[in-house]
């Protein structure tokens, strides 16, 4: 398990970078923790390294946003799965799809899918200390 913390937002671009660094060929990764907890907040930064240039933000509504790296054309697709009832809802829109493309992955409330998430997928665990300071677990 690889731990980073995030200090304060003026040094979320270096959790960022630290985290892109570990990724290797992994490429789906599942974000958890409560709600505030900064999961948005990571994955746009995460994306920012990765070199996405459009605006970032939650699929809250849309459940899906597609992304695309300007320096390497890479896909980027980031899942927010906080209003699924049902995980038919997710199969629906071809979530599995999306996990098995190669494409890069990042899922918040994956609990909600928990049954149809690949078996190699990257848990990523975000909570905030009595600081303020976020603490990053990936394994």
């Amino acid at each position: 398990m690889k731990t980073i913390y995030i200090k304060n937002l003026e040094t979320i671009g270096d959790a960022a970078k630290e985290f892109v660094a570990e990724m290797d060929d992994r490429t789906v990764f599942a974000f958890r923790g409560v709600m505030g907890a900064g999961k948005t907040t990571f994955i746009k930064a995460i994306c920012e390294k990765l070199g996405v240039e459009d605006v970032i933000n939650s699929p809250t509504f849309a459940i899906i946003n597609e992304y695309r790296s300007a320096t390497t054309a890479e896909l980027i697709y980031h899942f927010d799965f906080y209003r699924i009832n049902k995980i038919s809802e997710a199969e629906d829109i071809g979530t599995e799809d999306y996990f098995y493309s190669g494409a890069l992955c990042f899922i918040e409330w994956p609990e909600k899918i928990e049954d149809i998430l690949p078996g190699d997928v990257v848990n990523v665990t975000i909570t905030e200390e009595a600081d303020g300071v976020r603490r990053v677990d990936v394994d």
